[in-house]
């Protein structure tokens, strides 16, 4: 496995611990809509209005990142980046690495959370930017309720974005609604 797996699974399952407080959040559904730019502003997406931001912690290694939570829907979606181990070098569709990244991701969630099912995986490509990125869905007990999740995965130069899109069993319409955003750039 990858040091660059073990960060990104270690930075989401903390913030899977926290999504059990996202009820106790008040709702903002006045909250503005979210512009996200990762990866040098080669990775751009927005977030409809009600997510609000919070900052994780960064790291010694690199890592940043937000955690964009909507109390009205229940939705999470975290954004990280971190710096690629081992001084390697991704190109903007760099299919090899984004491969082995995200065997690696799934198979560190399949350690990690019990009732993990990962149920696909695609190879797109960001239309407009030729951005290749790499999709796992899967299902999962987090947060105490069984939760749809999308994680994406992309990388380019020595940086590696990842976006979790955590959202609850009951809401597949919508959840696939924001990962068709998130992942049509718009």
């Amino acid at each position: 496995m990858s040091l660059l797996s073990k960060k990104a699974v270690v930075l989401l399952l903390a913030v899977a611990a926290s999504l059990g407080a996202l009820n106790a959040q008040a709702a903002k559904e006045t909250a503005p809509a979210q512009n996200v730019s990762m990866l040098g502003g080669k990775f751009k997406f927005n977030l409809p209005k009600g997510f609000v931001a919070n900052p994780l912690p960064a790291d010694a290694t690199g890592a940043s990142g937000t955690m964009y939570t909507n109390a009205t829907t229940k939705t999470v979606v975290i954004a990280a980046e971190n710096t690629i181990p081992g001084g390697v070098n991704a190109k903007d569709n760099d299919g090899e690495f984004l491969d082995t990244t995200a065997s690696d991701f799934a198979t560190q969630q399949a350690k990690a959370l019990p009732d993990f099912t990962k149920l696909s995986e695609k190879s797109l490509t960001q239309k407009g930017t030729g951005l290749g990125l790499r999709e796992i869905d899967s299902i999962a007990t987090q947060g105490g309720g069984k939760t749809l999740d999308t994680t994406l995965m992309a990388a380019s130069g020595t940086r590696m974005a990842l976006v979790k899109v955590i959202s609850r069993l009951s809401d597949n319409a919508g959840h696939e609604a924001l990962v068709k955003q998130i992942v049509s750039g718009k």
